[in-house]
């Protein structure tokens, strides 16, 4: 097969929003965000919401986790420059232990709730969540915090 052509992997609670898809496609370069959640894949709103806050000239793919693995797998994301949004650490986690070409994981935001703990400004996490960040860490996933491309790159290390 060929290349396979990730360009980064974001976990964003809000997954797609605005400036923020701008910023990040623009600076890494995508023609293609792929929008891997098991809730918005059934919820018509939601993904049409999620497609009109793209910039029209990147496609948007929304699948289940599951499906996405399968689709990178395949080959049929070849010809695209992704940017994959994930909206949870967990999330994150099943696609890059399922796609072993991802390296670097982005951080970007996930909100507080009962029993997470804050690690950075935007990033709360359950203590699964924390293990799973380590684990990769551990395996040589680059791991980085950063909102926005102009944010200073803060290592999660």
């Amino acid at each position: 097969g060929g290349k396979i052509m990730i360009k980064l992997i974001r976990v964003d609670h809000r997954l797609i929003h605005g400036q923020v898809a701008l910023s990040w496609t623009n600076s890494i370069k995508a023609d293609c965000i792929l929008v891997a959640n098991d809730a918005v894949v059934n919820d018509p709103l939601q993904k049409a919401t999620l497609k009109m806050a793209c910039p029209h000239n990147i496609k948007v793919v929304i699948k289940n986790v599951e499906d996405s693995i399968k689709a990178i797998q395949s080959g049929k994301t070849e010809k695209y420059k992704l940017f994959i949004v994930v909206g949870s650490v967990g999330d994150a986690y099943k696609l890059i232990s399922g796609v072993p070409e991802i390296e670097k994981l982005n951080l970007g935001g996930t909100k507080a709730r009962e029993g997470t703990k804050n690690i950075s400004k935007a990033i709360n996490v359950f203590p699964g969540e924390e293990e799973q960040l380590k684990e990769l860490a551990a395996n040589g996933i680059t791991i980085e915090i950063q909102q926005v491309p102009t944010d200073t790159i803060v290592n999660y290390k």
